[in-house]
């Protein structure tokens, strides 16, 4: 039953990358604006999802995690798009831009993710 959670989150997460793209394109050879995002995003929202399931445990945890963090999270989120268009950019400066924006942007918003997580549990 588990691939059941990951192929729904996945189709969703999919179709939520998909909706990015078509809402906010980039131009041929432009700066890849919705693969960042989506990355961005993506990155928070996994650390904010850890702390949250990792507080519940059990069964139902499992089932979340493989629903939300490797399904929706695994079809929205996109490195292997990151790494082509990063190819793609070259060594140049918006090249060199777009690899340090989404790897300290990705690491510091899975560690806010992460705090703001676990300060809404604190309160909870």
């Amino acid at each position: 039953m588990s691939w059941l959670w990951v192929a729904l989150g996945g189709a969703l997460g999919s179709l939520a990358r998909h909706g990015v793209a078509r809402a906010w394109p980039a131009a041929p050879g432009g700066f890849p604006v919705p693969t960042l995002t989506v990355n961005l995003l993506g990155s928070f929202a996994i650390g904010l999802l850890y702390i949250w399931i990792s507080a519940r445990g059990g069964q139902a945890a499992d089932s979340a995690r493989l629903f939300w963090m490797t399904g929706v999270l695994g079809g929205f989120t996109t490195y292997s798009a990151f790494a082509l268009e990063s190819t793609l950019l070259g060594f140049s400066a918006a090249g060199g831009a777009y690899v340090v924006i989404t790897l300290v942007g990705c690491i510091g918003l899975a560690w806010l993710g992460r705090f703001v997580g676990a300060a809404l549990l604190a309160q909870a």
